[in-house]
């Protein structure tokens, strides 16, 4: 399977000296580009691939022949670029980069509904770090995406707490961009400077079961105090004004999906195996999702206005939504999102 990295996306998006950094128009479309990612918090997008959701649920709202086209990308970076340039038309990612996203484009991103929202785990390998408080200077932390991944802000969001209001950046300089494959490769290898990994789903789990000295230092759970939504689908708001039906598609298949992975777990698990490759037996992520927090796949918001507070507080946008609502398209604004 081909990634497509942040790099490549960005260097297209030079090459397009002529276009916007969004389009300013967008018309209906029957092909319709989505982003892919690997991790098993992303298995709602990869049943809703499998099973051309997107395509049975526009026949159902009157629009037939329409093609869902996924894209897998590296990390979160890459795929904003992507959505930015207009190369992908829907992205699946964090709290952190939709709220970014939205307030850089003054409203021009927002989200379509959200798709997980399971526990993230700090894992280290280094024995000297049993808390946050005893990472220092020159720890080496993977992130997705730094500064603006969930799991960056979820840092900011610790070093507020411990060490004051003016210090959210503490953690900061110690944070690397990792996809999580590529952080659990580097944490597997014991001559490797990364010794610590803010780990999504499933590779918390496989960390913690194949690197000996792999321990939990922290929870996003930890941290925020309450669940918070780690996939949800943006846009640009041009496409979903130009294809109302898609986007209505999309929140039909995503809940569909969900019910399906509640009650076939074992059949999305194949499904998961079979679209990102991941080589781990099925007995083996049937126990992933058994842990706590794990089939948590609600298509509402979760924790995200926690997230947009601590944003504007440090700067990272500059508009305080008054809801979430705020960000997220009409088409979610039924539900109990927070």
């Amino acid at each position: 399977m081909r990634m497509i990295t942040r790099r490549q996306t960005l260097a297209l998006a030079a090459g397009l000296a002529t276009a916007p950094c969004w389009p300013a128009v967008a018309q209906a479309k029957t092909e319709v580009s989505l982003s892919r990612q690997p991790g098993i918090l992303y298995m709602p997008t990869h049943v809703i691939e499998k099973q051309k959701l997107i395509e049975k649920h526009a026949e159902k709202l009157g629009v037939p022949n329409v093609t869902a086209k996924w894209m897998s990308f590296s990390n979160g970076g890459a795929q904003q670029d992507a959505l930015l340039s207009g190369g992908v038309d829907i992205i699946n990612t964090g709290t952190g980069p939709l709220l970014v996203l939205w307030d850089k484009t003054r409203g021009k991103v927002k989200g379509i509904v959200a798709s997980s929202a399971q526990p993230l785990q700090l894992i280290s390998r280094d024995p000297r770090i049993k808390s946050l408080k005893d990472l220092q200077a020159g720890d080496k932390i993977a992130v997705p995406t730094v500064r603006v991944s969930t799991q960056a802000i979820l840092l900011q969001m610790a070093a507020s707490q411990l060490y004051g209001p003016d210090k959210w950046n503490h953690f900061d300089p110690m944070t690397v961009q990792l996809g999580h494959p590529d952080a659990f490769v580097a944490m597997k290898n014991a001559g490797h400077e990364v010794k610590n990994h803010f780990a999504a789903p499933p590779f918390q789990t496989y960390e913690l079961q194949q690197i000996p000295e792999a321990h939990v230092v922290a929870t996003s759970a930890d941290i925020i105090g309450s669940p918070l939504s780690q996939g949800q689908f943006m846009t640009m708001t041009t496409f979903a004004e130009a294809n109302p039906k898609i986007i209505q598609a999309l929140r039909n298949a995503a809940e569909e999906a969900k019910t399906f992975i509640e009650k076939n777990p074992a059949e999305a698990v194949e499904i998961y195996r079979e679209v990102t490759g991941d080589k781990t037996s099925t007995a083996e992520l049937l126990e992933v999702l058994k842990q706590p927090g794990m089939m948590e796949w609600n298509i509402y918001p979760q924790g995200t206005m926690k997230f947009a507070a601590h944003l504007n507080r440090t700067g990272a946008i500059k508009t305080l939504p008054t809801s979430w609502k705020d960000y997220y398209l009409p088409v979610a604004h039924d539900l109990p999102g927070n």
